[in-house]
């Protein structure tokens, strides 16, 4: 066995299951503060905070647990500071904004573990530019050092960037001239589609390990602005508050506070107040419950306002979010998540209503994109989904999302006992508010957007469908009767379970994302189909590949064969 292969499979190199759950008072790598309508991150990564043993996060260099943390304090910016509309990103450390990911991380880690990184970064990313187009939260990249890799990655991720002019400080993407990979989360599609970059210029640039400064840096558009070290502090809180003026968060707003998830970790379950995670090892099969709320769900602003943490919608996009990814990270043998829901269809409706009564209210706002959010995590997850709609279900309105992101959906049939039936039902939830990321609704997705079968599915809107009829209009995969349905479910999930699951997981991305292609989807695509192969590659983790001897003054000795 050779020492990469031993590095694969090496189950101590990322001990103990991984907590997604922060607060800034456990920060180790952000500071954050607030200014009137500007909030300041601050990266000042502590070098021997990785996550893991192994290596030391030098230069700003980060790792998984500085990603946890950023996005916590993103999600703090949204609930906590309704007043702030401007987010400066920017660096404590002389010289250095950000190197990017930890190569020596990289080195150390697990195949899974290196994609499981990205997405998740790659995720946070995103979120910035969707809080920019939707919740009037704008990012500004104070460049002030050196910015390579993942940490211009970070920058391009924001609304504007401007670097610093002291003759030394260039942004890089020295990933394909150093290491032999990608940037991992977005670099290569963003500096196209997003900033623009000229093809020749691009190429230049990537494969540049020294990277761009100063006014080329500006000509070339890879940043916005290039400002002299003497004014760049005063134009950068200048240019923060001309971004403030063009946002509509609330500076009266009524901040909502990120109070502890009630979760219980067990062996072989996740338990919150509203979902529920229930593994079965044997079979390798999770099975989701997510509850309807207990009670009606309040429309009124003043009433959900008094609710704060607790209105409904809110927690159930953390508690969805935190089970979603902590299945992602720590339970990589789980391949096939059976989604279920219960209780009352009543109450799910009122959330709906509450939803769509208030969409320019930025608390509700910040819900519907924290649940749109959430929503797209289950999309991208390298997981086979299947949807059971048995008795008790309230597959309805947002909850139906859950189904219509299914890879499958049974739907199972009553005959003999209609007022038993188990029913779904759409509603104006589903045409638009929770979008993939490809921009479509999870109904267009599912009809290309035809229009017979959108308007057939328009015209059952707000009826509850059994299961004939919702199988009649496409919305579901099987309907089986009481007397199939056992063994038509369990066959169907036992013949997932034992197909390979990497050749799963590329058909489910392909099958999921049929529809227009835009930045966000080239992101996951690009990274899926290249980085992911050029991270088994021995030109990049081989013995003597770029990636595993970089900074041991060793070369890489490449196979210079074209694959």
């Amino acid at each position: 066995m050779t020492q990469t292969q031993q590095l694969e499979q090496q189950p101590s190199a990322h001990p103990g299951p991984v907590n997604y759950e922060t607060h800034p008072s456990q920060y180790r790598h952000w500071k954050l503060s607030f200014d009137g309508p500007i909030a300041r991150l601050v990266a000042d990564f502590d070098e021997n905070g990785g996550l893991r043993p192994g290596y030391k996060l030098k230069l700003n260099s980060y790792d998984l647990g500085v990603d946890i943390e950023l996005n916590d304090a993103i999600n703090r910016i949204r609930f906590e500071h309704p007043e702030v509309r401007t987010v400066i990103l920017t660096s404590a450390k002389e010289k250095v904004f950000c190197s990017g990911a930890n190569i020596f991380m990289l080195g150390l880690s697990s195949h899974a573990w290196k994609v499981n990184f990205c997405k998740f970064t790659n995720e946070t990313r995103n979120g910035l530019e969707d809080s920019s187009a939707h919740s009037g939260l704008k990012f500004l990249a104070a460049v002030n050092g050196a910015c390579a890799g993942g940490g211009y990655e970070l920058a391009l991720a924001c609304d504007e960037i401007i670097l610093v002019d002291d003759r030394n400080s260039a942004v890089s993407l020295p990933e394909v001239p150093l290491l032999g990979v990608l940037p991992g989360t977005g670099g290569l599609t963003r500096v196209t589609d997003k900033r623009h970059v000229r093809h020749d210029l691009a190429d230049i640039f990537c494969t540049t390990a020294e990277g761009v400064r100063g006014k080329k840096a500006v000509e070339w558009r890879l940043v916005d602005e290039v400002v002299r070290t003497a004014e760049f502090a005063a134009r950068v809180q200048e240019r923060a508050l001309e971004l403030a003026a063009g946002s509509d968060r609330p500076a009266d707003g009524k901040p909502v506070l990120l109070t502890p998830l009630a979760r219980k970790a067990e062996a072989d379950a996740l338990r919150y107040d509203y979902v529920t995670v229930e593994i079965d090892r044997n079979r390798r099969v999770a099975t989701f419950i997510v509850k309807a709320p207990a009670s009606p769900v309040p429309s009124d602003i003043a009433a959900i306002e008094a609710q704060g943490v607790a209105w409904f919608p809110l927690q159930l996009a953390r508690e969805l979010e935190d089970a979603i990814l902590s299945m992602r990270t720590n339970e990589l043998d789980i391949g096939t998540w059976l989604i279920k829901t219960e209780g009352s269809a009543a109450n799910v409706r009122s959330m709906d209503a509450a939803l769509l009564a208030n969409p320019n209210h930025w608390l509700v706002r910040e819900t519907v994109g924290y649940l749109r959010r959430t929503f797209s995590r289950l999309d991208v997850s390298s997981r086979s989904l299947f949807a059971l709609i048995e008795p008790g279900s309230c597959f309805v309105g947002s909850y139906l999302e859950l189904s219509l992101a299914c890879d499958r959906s049974y739907h199972l049939a009553l005959p003999s006992d209609p007022t038993a039936s188990p029913i779904i039902e759409v509603g104006g939830t589903n045409f638009g508010l929770f979008p993939m990321v490809t921009g479509q609704s999870r109904l267009g997705r599912r009809f290309y957007d035809e229009v017979p079968a959108m308007e057939a599915v328009r015209a059952k809107a707000g009826q509850p469908l059994d299961a004939d009829a919702a199988y009649a209009l496409g919305l579901v995969t099987s309907n089986p009767d009481d007397i199939d349905w056992p063994d038509e479910t369990r066959l169907a999930i036992e013949e997932r379970v034992s197909m390979s699951p990497d050749a799963l997981t590329g058909m489910e991305a392909n099958l999921r994302f049929n529809g227009p292609e835009n930045m966000f989807t080239r992101i996951f695509g690009r990274l899926t189909a290249w980085q992911n192969w050029i991270f088994q590659r021995p030109n990049a983790v081989g013995d003597k590949g770029a990636l595993k001897v970089y900074g041991k003054g060793d070369r890489a000795a490449f196979d210079f064969n074209r694959v």
